[in-house]
């Protein structure tokens, strides 16, 4: 470092720089705060570079604090392969859903009866249509399935047992585990049967006075497969009712409709569940069923009213914006014929293989372009339904593949990962995933083509 150029350097006054023009612009943009902590950056910055100019010093600060304004949250494009990511938002909303936000912003009814002109319930906003489509007694929301969880446990079984078999005490993603979960609750969890077999008689002989209820937990993210065993949720209902006690169902993925007939795998949904004869159900909002994140619970009345007025669940409400955007949502629900074509998760899911084909082939010439020494390809993949709904279940897809030309292969590996990163410092991220030594980037999730396509332009290609 050169010293006596950085001693012999003097900045400008702070007052001259905010006063020249650039300086101004930067005032009525970012406000006079923020441009001065940015020019001071810039300034100690420049010392120890050794000085800089008067307009050097602006520029500098003004890309400062356009870092310093870009927003966390962005779009991407996800091409991972997982079309309800976790990681990158799961369901993406309808257009109803966004519109709906958007009028929440203001003054609403959240908890106003316009016709009394008394408080009201900001549940009702989204109860009655719960109600109507699962035919449930009654219904809340919460703002996650895990808190739904947890209220669900707190309210109805405290201080009481929880029979629930050994196959289904599962951890999702955050190392939520349901043992966990009911030591918070302060429930005591009674395991039966085994990992992969459990059996009635296994309920049965663990229930005791201090039983509260037996709990059916889809295990979301995994699956048993080969010399299995479990009871099912009739059977389960039934032993409940018989020996008064709840039945509690927790799905998880929160279908409200028979997927297959879209061609995709079955699911069981929440009405498959209350005619099974769950007294009790609670569910995602933003997994299968397509609205924003949110925790569903319906059943019979008096057991969703101990839930509602449980002090936990004003902790876990929902805010006016989520209520709005799952109305809107489940209002979608209302013509099961048009649902595909305005719930975009479903339209994703239930998008052809020979049209993803045909969204590849468009793709290609421009990926090819942008990574010249590079082997690039379309290729038969099998795309994931993703946040644990279906876990085993693949979907028929077409990716784009960009394996690395060369005699190289030891380099390889750093290829990819350096094409993973200037993929994602794109103006919208691409997000795509390694394997088999080659990036993949699925294009189920692919719609629009035309902002991929010239993005790549762009691209910075190791």
């Amino acid at each position: 470092m050169d010293t006596s150029r950085e001693a012999n350097w003097r900045p400008p006054s702070m007052d001259a720089l905010l006063s020249a023009a650039a300086g101004v612009d930067l005032i009525a943009d970012y406000g006079r705060q923020a441009t001065t902590a940015a020019l001071r950056d810039a300034i100690v910055g420049a010392r120890a570079s050794g000085g800089m100019t008067p307009d050097a010093l602006l520029s500098d600060a003004a890309l400062r604090l356009i870092a310093r304004r870009r927003r966390s949250i962005q779009p991407v494009f996800n091409l991972t392969g997982s079309v309800l990511h976790t990681n990158l938002g799961r369901a993406p909303l309808a257009s109803a859903a966004l519109a709906a936000m958007q009028t929440a912003g203001g003054f609403v009814n959240l908890e106003y009866d316009l016709a009394s002109g008394r408080r009201g319930q900001r549940d009702d906003h989204v109860s009655n249509w719960l109600k109507r489509l699962t035919g449930a007694e009654a219904a809340i929301a919460v703002n996650n399935n895990a808190a739904a969880v947890l209220a669900v446990l707190s309210a109805l079984g405290k201080g009481r047992e929880a029979i629930i078999s050994r196959g289904e005490l599962v951890e999702i993603g955050g190392a939520f585990r349901m043992p966990d979960v009911m030591a918070a609750a302060g429930v005591t969890l009674r395991e039966v049967g085994a990992t992969n077999r459990t059996h009635l008689a296994d309920y049965v002989n663990a229930i005791t006075d201090a039983t509260a209820m037996i709990v059916r937990v889809r295990p979301s993210n995994y699956a048993i497969v080969g010399f299995t065993s479990s009871v099912p949720e009739a059977e389960l209902a039934a032993l409940a009712r018989e020996r008064g006690l709840i039945f509690y169902d927790e799905l998880g993925a929160g279908a409200l409709v028979d997927f297959t007939r879209w061609g995709l795998p079955y699911e069981r949904t929440v009405q498959d569940a209350l005619k099974g004869g769950a007294d009790i159900v609670s569910f995602s909002g933003d997994k299968l069923l397509g609205g924003p994140q949110s925790g569903l619970i319906v059943g019979k009345r008096d057991l969703v009213a101990k839930v509602a007025k449980h002090p936990l669940k004003r902790a876990i409400r929902l805010d006016k914006v989520t209520l709005a955007a799952l109305e809107a949502t489940l209002a979608l629900y209302d013509d099961p014929d048009s649902l595909a074509a305005h719930l975009p998760g479903l339209r994703l899911l239930s998008r052809p293989a020979a049209a993803i084909h045909a969204a590849a082939t468009r793709a290609l010439p421009a990926l090819a372009a942008a990574l010249p020494g590079w082997a690039v390809a379309i290729e038969a993949c099998s795309s994931q339904i993703g946040s644990g709904a279906l876990p085993v279940d693949l979907l028929p897809s077409h990716a784009l593949t960009a394996a690395p030309a060369g005699p190289d292969p030891k380099g390889a590996g750093r290829r990819l990962a350096a094409l993973g990163a200037a993929l994602r410092q794109l103006p919208v991220p691409v997000i795509g995933r390694i394997a088999e030594d080659r990036f993949w980037l699925d294009c189920r999730c692919l719609e629009d083509e035309a902002a991929f396509g010239a993005q790549l332009r762009l691209l910075d290609a190791p």
